[in-house]
């Protein structure tokens, strides 16, 4: 069992790169418009764009989503009928001929992905936890001149098409080992998400200051949420790989495109940095938190009657007694134009069997 990982250094306005209809799920999160630390990467798609910000800001916001909705349209393409697109947005706020306003991205966004034949599901709000104590903006504590904080980010669901349609035994078998528990259903598919931000100061990248990705946790909920194990998720504003570590703990394969090559060492230095028994541990802590919710359910005196033949557990559902977790083995790096990296597994381990090795050399080039 393996899976494979392509990171291209393109633009994802034009992904020639990727087939049409071949893309079981999107996960991204773009350049957020009007945003200041992304006006010259817009700008470098159409320079009208910062003539624009400091005289026509209306003009700038909508030339701004009009590079992205070639993004969309690229995205509408690659996908297949029954596949999802989760796209993280922020609404931004800024001061521009002395007026501060709010730009509505995440409304311009559901426009344009309606207008090319997405239908939108519900979509899920991202609070940042913070601890910031002076959070307001504007006058302070005088009326008529304070504004409220966005303390949120958007993550919009969109489908092409209608639902994914299992007509093959091994196609439900792939769906019912790929289930998530009970209780993570609930947590994940609840309209808030109340998730900390990550760091965002960058130290090795010559282009920009601040990483702006997002913490491994969404991409980690989406994927298993909206795939399934051996599907490919593709990420056309990839950043530092958080979509493609995401993929690869998942079992799923993953396609990055990333247009600042000179991010390279640093999506490098991300994904290869790390350690074999550290990414097992996150799956090991997946299945400890399920262990500790059934025996305080059942120490609650409440029954859970479905065993897990594969994961030697309890679990709520009938839809959970398939569930597999895979550990990774092995992550190699293949030579060439275009990053890749293949992934092993340890087929037929069950979780609980795994014992931990001395695996401190993650990566082989071959």
């Amino acid at each position: 069992m393996y899976t494979t990982h392509s990171i291209y250094f393109a633009s994802s306005q034009n992904m020639q790169c990727i087939n049409d209809a071949t893309v079981d799920l999107i996960v991204t999160s773009p350049p957020y418009p009007m945003i200041e630390m992304w006006d010259e990467v817009m700008a470098k798609q159409n320079p009208i764009i910062s003539n624009a910000l400091s005289g026509n800001p209306a003009l700038a916001f909508e030339l701004m989503h009009q590079e992205l909705d070639k993004v969309w349209a690229e995205c509408y393409r690659v996908i297949k009928d029954g596949g999802f697109m989760c796209v993280n947005i922020g609404d931004a706020t800024r001061t521009l001929n002395k007026e501060f306003q709010l730009y509505n991205n995440h409304t311009r966004i559901i426009e344009s992905c309606l207008k090319l034949g997405f239908i939108n599901l519900p979509n899920i709000i991202w609070r940042k936890q913070t601890n910031a104590p002076n959070k307001f903006m504007g006058s302070g504590m005088l009326p008529c001149g304070a504004y409220v904080t966005l303390e949120h980010e958007w993550i919009l669901i969109f489908r092409k098409g209608s639902k994914r349609e299992y007509k093959k035994d091994s196609e439900k078998d792939i769906r019912r080992k790929s289930s998530f528990f009970w209780e993570e259903r609930n947590v994940w598919f609840s309209d808030i998400w109340e998730i900390k931000g990550v760091k965002q100061k960058m130290n090795n990248s010559q282009t920009r200051e601040r990483n702006a990705s997002f913490p491994m946790e969404i991409p980690y909920r989406l994927i298993n949420m909206y795939s399934q194990q051996g599907d490919i998720v593709l990420d056309p504003f990839l950043g530092l790989g958080t979509t493609t570590i995401a993929a690869l703990l998942t079992n799923r394969n993953s396609i990055g495109l990333e247009i600042d090559e000179t991010l390279k060492p640093a999506i490098r230095d991300n994904i290869e940095s790390l350690q074999i028994n550290t990414l097992n541990a996150l799956i090991t802590d997946r299945y400890n938190k399920h262990l500790e919710f059934i025996k305080k359910r059942e120490e609650q005196g409440k029954e859970v009657k479905y065993e897990n033949a594969n994961l030697k557990c309890k679990v709520m559902t009938s839809q959970e007694v398939d569930i597999n977790l895979y550990y990774l083995d092995n992550i190699m790096i293949k030579s060439g134009n275009t990053l890749t990296y293949e992934c092993t597994y340890l087929d037929d381990v069950a979780i609980y069997e795994y014992v931990t090795k001395d695996r401190n050399s993650l990566f082989f080039r071959i």
